[in-house]
């Protein structure tokens, strides 16, 4: 079966890829991944159909074979696909799904999560500058629990208390004291604006318009305080 991927759909494989270099497949219109450690689930929708199931060992060097070519085809075979175009083209094989970490058939859902808001591209952009260009490891998103008090993210180093990239405010409130912890490596998300939902039970869900959702691990040491 020949078909043409769209540039929107090689660009989420990329975000993929920085979340795990493998991935596998499934004949359908929705791509799943899910780190080697488990921390990060994600899912997207694309206008593609892949026809049928296969599974990528390096999902960079099959992304970098098909910018080789301009706007290739892709047919599908039992054991690989050939990319390019009938008389100029190249083979790239299947890896067995047994040598990768797959996805759970099912998503993970969020029990009653306790905090929800949105969080823009621009706020998710400055705090991730702050954190990387402080060498911060973490992210944090905290509310001190007065009546209707802002909900604020901060990239911090929860070892070292002296360590502050400042505050960016969510313009949300919330009535209860908490601290949610995230690794600063575990926020792949492709730049958007989210509608963010957090809850106590460790788990928090990254979602754009439903099409495309990140599922990502709050740390151990995050407490909320009800």
């Amino acid at each position: 079966v020949s078909m043409k991927i769209s540039k929107q759909t090689l660009s989420m494989l990329k975000n993929f890829s920085d979340i795990n270099m493998s991935i596998e497949v499934k004949a359908g219109n929705t791509l799943r991944t899910v780190s080697v450690q488990k921390n990060i689930l994600a899912q997207t929708d694309i206008e593609e159909t892949f026809p049928q199931d296969f599974a990528i060992y390096d999902l960079s060097r099959f992304l970098s074979a098909a910018s080789l070519f301009d706007n290739p085809d892709f047919v599908f075979g039992e054991k690989s696909v050939r990319i390019g175009t009938d008389n100029d083209n190249i083979n790239y094989v299947y890896c067995d799904p047994s040598m990768i970490v797959t996805p759970p058939e099912k998503n993970i859902t969020v029990p009653d999560p306790e905090v929800k808001f949105r969080l823009t591209q621009t706020k998710l952009d400055k705090i991730l500058r702050r954190g990387n260009v402080l060498s911060l490891p973490e992210i944090s998103v905290e509310c001190n629990g007065g009546s209707n008090d802002r909900i604020v993210m901060r990239a911090i180093d929860s070892n070292n208390d002296s360590s502050d990239a400042g505050l960016v405010d969510l313009e949300a409130t919330a009535n209860s004291s908490f601290q949610f912890i995230f690794k600063i490596e575990n926020f792949k998300m492709i730049p958007a604006d989210y509608d963010v939902e957090i809850s106590s039970k460790g788990i928090s869900r990254f979602s754009l318009q439903d099409k495309t959702q990140y599922w990502v691990a709050n740390e151990a040491s995050s407490t909320y305080g009800g």
